[in-house]
């Protein structure tokens, strides 16, 4: 059962990042990686690296063919609980991910913020980062800057870098305003996770092992932030984003709606 101690919701207030003593039982890491090959098998075309909201089927424009499996993760009442000590008791999903990381790619992750890519208003998300593989230096781990989640830090376009081509995200952090001495790596066990600030540095190197490093991400926002659905496209499309906020549905996982969320939207109308 997951779990979160005192002691350690104040590492992540401090840090911005951390890592519960806790992590998912055996039987659930080997039914996620069961959920995460027959979803690479029902998606062929879909891109190795990163599948968005794989809870949902036929969303946005990637209309991936995903799985409730991933949004049951989402409701265990033992992470909601972890997430409610971090956030309070009003608690929405309003996304999931996978980064895949295949073996052997070139693909970086730029040292980046969260929170300016979504349209999430105040901007307090939560991810919690589970790890479906053994993650370590070799195979591309997350790696994060301790105590940097206190407010935006000035950022470029990736499209006006040497290593643009090679990497995932569009809005990076400049590199002159980031103290890579102090960056740490998070090194993880197939089950375990990391809980991190949306507004926490941080990024990946690339994957040059013959091992996979595959994640599943829940995102959670307090319910008193507002997700935007009119203007959300817009901020993907400045972030460089391949999504479809404005039908992103939202779900209440805990507590009430105080920020007014459209909780319709990609429901088909019911709530």
């Amino acid at each position: 059962m997951v779990s979160l101690s005192d002691a350690e919701v104040e590492i992540y207030h401090r840090d911005g990042l951390v890592v519960p003593s806790q992590g998912l039982e055996p039987e659930t890491v080997v039914l996620l990686a069961k959920a995460l090959e027959d979803l690479l098998t029902r998606n062929p075309d879909a891109d190795r690296n990163i599948i968005i909201c794989p809870h949902l089927t036929g969303y946005g424009p990637l209309a991936v063919d995903g799985d409730p499996v991933w949004l049951e993760i989402a409701k265990r009442p033992d992470i909601l609980a972890v997430v409610s000590k971090i956030m309070g008791p009003d608690v929405i999903l309003w996304g999931t991910t996978i980064f895949g990381k295949p073996a052997g790619t070139g693909q970086v992750i730029p040292w980046h913020q969260d929170a300016p890519h979504w349209p999430i208003e105040p901007r307090a998300t939560t991810s919690v980062w589970i790890a479906l593989d053994r993650c370590t230096p070799e195979n591309g781990c997350l790696r994060y800057i301790p105590g940097t989640h206190g407010g935006e830090v000035r950022h470029i376009d990736i499209n006006d870098t040497a290593e643009g081509k090679d990497a995932a995200v569009r809005l990076i952090l400049d590199p002159a305003a980031v103290d890579e001495t102090r960056a740490r790596d998070v090194l993880l066990e197939p089950g375990e996770m990391a809980i991190l600030d949306t507004w926490l540095v941080h990024g990946s190197n690339p994957n040059r092992s013959p091992n996979r490093r595959a994640a599943f991400v829940l995102r959670f926002m307090p319910a008193s932030s507002y997700f935007d659905h009119v203007n959300g496209d817009e901020a993907a499309r400045l972030a460089g984003a391949i999504t479809d906020y404005n039908s992103r549905p939202l779900y209440l996982m805990r507590g009430e709606n105080t920020g007014g969320n459209d909780l319709r939207v990609g429901h088909d109308g019911i709530v």
